[in-house]
């Protein structure tokens, strides 16, 4: 199974350096709508609901400390599926042109973060919650 790592490996190979915050959010969208358009995650690495937003501990830990990024060491894009990369250009389509604020102000609208939030920062956002979420707003295949 991929990792967080495969996943912001490939997103970074798609759009280039990008700030820390960002490289999250658009982790965090893959994942959510992967729950509901292959009916799986990405990866198995838990997201947190942290103040700035969903945060994936294990790829903050890698990048902790720069603002922006253009690589992350562990990962690589060869271990994502043909299926995976699909939902991340989706995913990309739509958020990438977003600046960081902006995403992380539309995680703090939407009930997953909210309802993980409302029990404490730093709780898990379970990928159950993302689906009955995400699947309520999906868009027409």
């Amino acid at each position: 199974m991929a990792n967080v790592f495969d996943a912001a490996t490939y997103i970074l190979e798609q759009c280039g350096p990008m700030t820390t915050m960002k490289l999250q959010k658009l982790i965090y969208y893959s994942q959510a709508w992967s729950t509901v358009w292959d009916d799986d995650v990405i990866f198995p690495e838990a997201i947190e609901a942290w103040q700035n937003g969903p945060v994936v501990r294990e790829l903050w830990q890698e990048t902790k400390g720069r603002f922006r990024i253009d690589a992350v060491s562990k990962g690589t894009s060869a271990n994502l599926t043909d299926t995976q990369k699909e939902t991340i250009d989706r995913v990309l389509g739509f958020y990438s042109n977003k600046d960081a604020q902006w995403l992380s102000d539309l995680t703090h609208m939407e009930d997953p973060w909210k309802m993980a939030y409302a029990e404490g920062q730093n709780t898990e956002i379970f990928p159950a919650w993302l689906v009955e979420y995400y699947s309520s707003i999906a868009p027409e295949q």
